[in-house]
């Protein structure tokens, strides 16, 4: 595969002034192009191993940077290894699987990747091309749902169902569902249980949190019921303001755990999304800028950084998929592309809120719901 070998020159590369400029965000386009394999997976590095969601994370950033080809050969990698049953496996390697594990929250992500893909070109074609990937993942996901709306994390490798479900897993389904509802509408194949099933879950997030097993010590269960659209207006104000200081480190970025100061870009990058999707755009930007004492001069990013030493942790790692978190953070901020507003609540239909009496569970719902969303604004 040349690089670039077809790039969309109708395509505005983000910039963000005093930030990045659109050469420096084209720059990590290339950085992700340039590990890519030539059957189109991308892998966290060279040499390493490959999971389908950091993957479309990865593709999403090269459909930004206008890497039409190679975004492309990223989807057909996908449709290329999907199992019989919609699923993917955990991790791949050039040799085959590394980890036979499937994440529900990994294969519900293609219907964000294709979408997002859709609106960043204004084109249907890849997304109808491959709406059976779409159909076939998000239908495997649902089977996993459980009766208070939640959805089990996993399947070990033997195909047995773990008994819980994770925060951050499950309100990245919510917004995968919401991008696999708008695409169906748009290629007139509606799926009113898709809708349904992201009702059931959205209100599981925002009104049972007792559904999901307790990992608040992560950074990603602070932000993801924000960034992926759940919680919106002043809820989602309020969750980022609460714990704040637990996991942010001043003019450095996000910790990954609250009780290390680790920080790490793609987290960093995700919760400037997530500010921004909050209304809380200056935030975003500041947060954003301090993400970049990560970056290096090929347009890379350092996985993450220990503080005070200032070591890469994990030693000397630059992944795809933190480069990929920067581009789609610097869209995202600077509305460049037809899909910036993807993770600000834009381009998708309005979630429905299943408010008492719908509730199925059987645990009394939380007072409040996330229904003041950015575009109920």
């Amino acid at each position: 595969m040349t690089l670039g070998a077809r790039r969309d020159s109708t395509a505005l590369v983000p910039e963000v002034p005093g930030v990045l400029s659109s050469a420096e965000v084209f720059a990590s386009g290339c950085a992700i192009a340039s590990v890519q394999r030539a059957d189109g997976m991308i892998p966290w590095f060279p040499g390493g191993h490959c999971d389908p969601w950091n993957h479309v994370e990865a593709t999403m950033a090269l459909t930004v940077c206008g890497l039409l080809d190679e975004a492309e050969a990223a989807f057909d990698w996908l449709a290329a290894t999907q199992l019989e049953d919609g699923s993917w496996f955990n991790y791949y390697v050039a040799a085959g699987v590394k980890d036979a594990r499937i994440d529900t929250n990994v294969c519900a992500y293609v219907a964000t990747g294709l979408w997002h893909h859709a609106l960043a070109t204004r084109s249907y074609d890849l997304l109808a091309r491959h709406w059976p990937v779409v159909e076939r993942a998000i239908d495997f996901v649902l089977r996993w749902q459980r009766p208070d709306g939640s959805v089990r994390w996993s399947l070990d490798q033997a195909g047995r169902p773990e008994g819980y479900a994770l925060l951050t897993g499950s309100s990245s389904i919510f917004h995968s569902l919401r991008c696999a509802v708008a695409a169906a509408e748009a290629l007139d194949r509606p799926r009113p249980d898709w809708e349904l099933a992201a009702a059931r879950l959205g209100h599981a997030v925002t009104r049972h949190p007792r559904a999901f097993a307790p990992k608040d010590e992560f950074a990603m269960d602070w932000y993801y019921p924000v960034l992926s659209g759940v919680l919106g207006g002043e809820p989602a104000r309020q969750r980022l303001e609460a714990t704040w200081a637990t996991f942010v480190m001043d003019d450095l970025g996000v910790r990954c755990v609250s009780g290390n100061d680790w920080v790490t870009a793609a987290e960093t990058a995700e919760c400037a999304i997530a500010l921004g999707a909050a209304g809380l755009g200056r935030s975003a930007l500041e947060l954003f800028a301090s993400g970049q004492g990560l970056r290096l001069p090929d347009g890379s990013y350092w996985t993450g950084m220990v503080y005070p030493g200032e070591v890469t942790f994990p030693g000397g790692e630059r992944t795809t998929y933190t480069a990929a978190a920067m581009v789609l953070a610097a869209d995202a901020l600077s509305s460049a592309s037809g899909a910036s507003g993807l993770f600000l609540g834009e381009a998708l239909p309005k979630a429905i809120d299943l408010a008492e009496p719908f509730c199925t569970s059987d645990v009394q719902c939380l007072a409040g719901t996330g229904a003041d969303r950015p575009e109920d604004r």
